[in-house]
């Protein structure tokens, strides 16, 4: 049976549906993010700018996160997801326009950030919440890894490409991008119906607050999640790829796409193995292990002046944080019922983003302080504290043996 599970995963036809669009719109944000990174530099050559771009784009999160979910539980999630795919197209299209008539400024690309984190802030929680009830639950885990497969299929070629065409000028970047997301769009508005019934409850306080209590519930939820949150906050160098290509490893646009591309080279990797061989047994082990092996990586890249090197440095990252991605994301979504999965993910989400847009700002603000090579190296090794950390403090984290404890067992 379980050499079979991957073939019926792959025969599974809302699955492929889905599948497709993650890859269409993940290809379209990673081509808008090489594209605006760049823009920006050039227009101000200022590194805390690249910080503050990540911190716009992360305050609609927080700012939308009990709506957020709420909405994926109350509303029909294909319609939510199209919807923000759409705004995704339109931010791309003004950008495409802007460039096209040389009016791109500073002001206006960190407008289009907040629009784009608005819409991703709805968007993720929303298709977290739906691939559950795509798939059966005994293919989740594998599900999560091909779908992460797909997202880093694209996140490997769209930036190179991304950096390819802005060669040719920025418009060749963003209008390809409004293709993308409206491709994305229509396939998603072609996967079936929502088969449990929808949340007509009002947005009361309490019915938004559900998501944090059901979290806080569940220790090894909260100490996987905010491990990721603080790991990958502190760790995160992706802000600082620019200042690395131009400055310390001499490269272009073209390099920049390839730094970006090199993390989702190992995530795919390692997403492949995890739809094939899904991790079963001492998953709190090899999660730990992940986010260990990502603060060195990250190290290694700080300290590095080689390009080569730092690629593959970059490749070893991306495998160990899929790992621990994975994971996270199958039990909490296993765990968690149906009918709240929305407001769940979407404190899910809020560190998740917390993790990576904010911590593209923390990346910005200490490299501004103390330079972008200590900016790293002190971030790597700030997750090697927190992982430490966080195995005294979430025990039961730390030696969880399987994906899924049932509730019963929970109680026990």
């Amino acid at each position: 049976m379980p050499s079979q599970e991957p073939l019926l995963l792959r025969h599974h036809r809302p699955f492929l549906a889905f599948w497709f669009a993650r890859i269409f719109t993940a290809s379209g944000f990673q081509m808008l993010t090489v594209a605006i990174g760049w823009n920006l530099y050039q227009l101000t050559g200022n590194v805390l700018d690249l910080g503050l771009v990540g911190l716009v784009e992360f305050a609609p999160r927080v700012l939308f996160m009990l709506h957020t979910g709420h909405v994926a539980d109350r509303y029909d999630r294909r319609k939510v997801a199209a919807i923000c795919q759409s705004l995704q197209a339109l931010i791309a299209l003004a950008l495409a326009i802007g460039s096209a008539t040389d009016h791109v400024t500073r002001e206006m690309i960190f407008i289009l950030a907040f629009l784009l984190g608005a819409a991703r802030s709805f968007e993720m929680p929303t298709t977290q919440a739906l691939l559950p009830s795509i798939v059966p639950s005994a293919l989740f885990p594998r599900a999560v890894a091909a779908a992460q497969s797909a997202q880093q299929s694209a996140t490997i070629v769209a930036p190179a490409l991304g950096g390819l065409l802005y060669a040719f000028g920025s418009v060749w970047v963003y209008g390809p991008t409004v293709v993308l997301y409206v491709i994305a769009c229509t396939l998603m508005l072609n996967l079936p119906a929502r088969q449990t019934p929808l949340n007509k409850g009002k947005a009361t306080l309490d019915s938004l607050l559900a998501g944090i209590r059901f979290i806080r519930s569940r220790p090894d939820i909260l100490g996987a999640i905010s491990l990721d949150l603080f790991a990958v906050l502190l760790g995160g160098a992706t802000a600082l790829l620019p200042v690395f290509a131009k400055d310390i490893l001499l490269t272009g646009p073209w390099g920049l796409g390839l730094l970006r591309s090199a993390p989702a080279v190992g995530a795919l990797m390692m997403s492949l193995f995890l739809a094939r061989f899904a991790v079963e047994r001492n998953v709190g082990r090899v999660m730990f292990t992940a986010v260990g092996v990502f603060g060195v990586a990250t190290i290694a890249f700080g300290l590095s002046t080689s390009f080569w090197f730092s690629l593959a440095v970059l490749v070893v990252l991306g495998a160990a944080d899929m790992i621990s991605m994975v994971i996270r994301a199958s039990f909490v979504q296993l765990e968690t019922p149906d009918e709240m999965r929305g407001r769940v993910s979407a404190v899910n989400g809020l560190f998740i983003g917390a993790s990576n847009q904010l911590g593209e700002f923390e990346s910005g603000l200490t490299a501004h302080w103390f330079g972008t090579v200590p900016a790293v190296v002190m971030g790597g090794i700030g997750t090697l504290v927190v992982t430490g950390t966080w195995i005294k403090l979430f025990p039961t984290l730390a030696n969880r043996d399987r994906m899924h404890v049932p509730v019963e067992e929970v109680k026990a």
